[in-house]
């Protein structure tokens, strides 16, 4: 069907796909440069969320070294940075216990002094403020739903707005083609696991000299609690329970604002144990007596779930293509150890925009911004990057006790002397192949929630106010639909309906408890993509749903 449909454009000099911190980044400092040269540079950022913000999730503790390079008085500005972190934790937690890690152990830059507790899904609405300011178009509510081709094969822009197609893929009365917004240059910036990244990657072959990209699954509420529980300025991370040592994870706890508490699970998507939830270790986890404390007599007021990029420097694609770069998560910027990734993610646009701007300027257009790659290169994003390369490959092949001990030990002898006595190493597998067969591992009791610490999953996802239009195909598609219930059921146990946070799969049984059927609750869906990444037959194909569908985020 698309390809018989015409479509409107519109021409711009640099159309950006995705409004987190690189895609923002990369938009001021490219009218930032034009101003500095009197010249005129058009932009467009498209945004699949309702507002700029409404799909950003993070922890967050912000480093803001970028942010100051990009805007030297946000401070004066009204940047929402106004927690800093004044004291910082890391536990190692037992079942009833914890071991409190000193902190002068860590390497420095493994430190929160100097950055800041905040809400990234409202740092990106100021810093769309200020884009705007500045004359950037900014669209939220436009998924970019396609990529457009020039004749010579470059990648020419993108078709966003298209609305109204039924779930059986018949016309609708309020149908729009959609649009088609041509650039000189495209910046991918959708974050993790973005489709048109995946895409391209799979075209040009980007990852055909990098390591598989490895992700975790990060879970996260927000909460409100009394004034005398508040400790503004904490930052606590934790390691251990309620995962066993040979599966990868933490969390992550921060005071700050208006007696909030951000609170959150992160879990290494290479887990084995086809029976393990994330989504309930993460219930559990909260009910141990060194967290519980911090929730008690306070309340649940948001919920969201987000892939993290985990690979680091061994599994950064190729950063250019004919037509466009990749930037931010799109990328695979996410300094693991230190759990930060927006600050990189911004440095990358900005070194983008750099880069286009200098093409522009030589009348250039369609061909691959090199410049991009190459300043990333000698940047401090992957100086940044290269000091704790080898910390999650040490993790995944020693487990977490063992492995976090080799690891430390590797980020003191690279931060101190530049060097490793590992080398580089490898991740190997992807995160769909590390997934374990149902028969060797034993089905996982999780307690049922009290409804006061712990939730299910479908009171989570009402609070994250996810909505999609109902009558539109299904944006969760399978490759071949018979592959959950023929292979993943009793190969692996289904493990959709566990991996999902948001009980977007289940299998489902007729009254004789027999016959079962995969049901996909699109509706449900938040956004995170890890049924894409952790499907262990690679089944699940993760599509954007009509623009501003999906979780609201007002604080995330």
């Amino acid at each position: 069907m698309t390809d018989a449909v015409e479509r409107e454009s519109m021409e711009y000099d640099v159309v950006i796909v995705g409004g987190g911190p690189a895609g923002l980044s990369a938009a001021i400092r490219l009218k930032q440069l034009a101003e500095s040269e009197g010249r005129e540079v058009s932009v467009a950022l498209i945004e699949k969320g309702s507002e700029i913000g409404a799909h950003i999730l993070s922890g967050a503790v912000i480093d803001p070294k970028a942010l100051s390079e990009l805007i030297p008085d946000w401070k004066e500005k009204g940047a929402p940075l106004e927690t800093p972190v004044t004291t910082d934790k890391f536990l190692l937690l037992g079942p009833s216990g914890e071991i409190s890690l000193p902190m002068f152990a860590f390497p420095p830059f493994m430190h929160n002094h100097g950055c800041y507790i905040a809400s990234l899904g409202n740092v990106c609405r100021w810093l769309a403020t200020e884009a705007e300011a500045l004359g950037v178009e900014i669209y939220p509510g436009f998924a970019a739903s396609e990529l457009v081709y020039r004749d010579d094969g470059s990648v020419k822009g993108v078709v966003v707005g298209v609305v109204g197609v039924g779930k059986d893929g018949e016309l609708k009365t309020d149908y729009q083609p959609g649009m088609e917004l041509h650039g000189n240059y495209l910046f991918i910036a959708e974050g993790v696991r973005g489709s048109l990244a995946k895409s391209l990657i799979s075209k040009f072959k980007l990852d055909a000299n990098c390591e598989p990209q490895k992700f975790g699954i990060g879970i996260k509420e927000m909460w409100q609690v009394p004034p005398e529980k508040h400790q503004p300025g904490l930052a606590q991370h934790t390691t251990g329970w309620p995962l066993d040592d040979k599966t990868g994870g933490g969390s992550f706890m921060y005071h700050f604002g208006d007696n909030y508490v951000a609170i959150g699970f992160v879990t290494h998507l290479n887990y084995k144990n086809p029976y393990l939830s994330p989504f309930d270790e993460f219930q559990r986890f909260k009910q141990h007596p060194s967290v519980r404390p911090h929730l008690e007599g306070g309340r649940r007021i948001a919920y969201g779930a987000r892939a993290i990029t985990e690979g680091g420097l061994q599994s950064i694609p190729k950063l250019s293509f004919p037509g466009g770069v990749l930037i931010g998560c799109s990328a695979g910027f996410v300094n693991v150890p230190r759990i930060k990734g927006s600050h990189n993610a911004m440095k990358s646009g900005m070194l983008a925009a750099e880069a286009a701007f200098a093409a522009l300027g030589e009348g250039r257009s369609g061909d691959e911004l090199t410049a991009y790659p190459t300043a990333v290169e000698k940047s401090w994003i992957l100086k940044e990057l290269k000091v704790v390369r080898n910390a999650k490959p040490l993790l995944s092949r020693y487990g977490t006790m063992i492995g976090a001990a080799l690891g430390m030990f590797d980020m003191w002898t690279n931060h101190l002397f530049g060097l490793s006595a590992f080398g580089t190493l490898k991740h190997g597998k992807t995160d769909a192949a590390s997934t374990g067969l149902a028969k060797d591992y034993k089905p996982i009791a999780y307690p049922k929630p009290d409804g006061v610490i712990s939730f299910d999953k479908l009171s989570s996802v009402f609070i994250s106010n996810t909505n999609h239009e109902e009558d539109q195909p299904a944006h969760l598609k399978l490759k071949d639909a018979s592959v959950p219930i023929s292979v993943n059921l009793p190969k692996y146990g289904e493990p959709a309906r566990l991996y999902c946070p948001a009980g977007v799969y289940e299998v489902v049984y007729d009254e004789a408890k027999s016959n079962p059927k995969f049901v996909i609750n699109a509706q449900n869906c938040v956004h995170c993509k890890t049924c894409d990444i952790k499907d262990p037959s690679q089944n699940i194909n993760w599509t954007t749903p009509e623009g501003g569908g999906g979780p609201n985020y007002p604080n995330m």
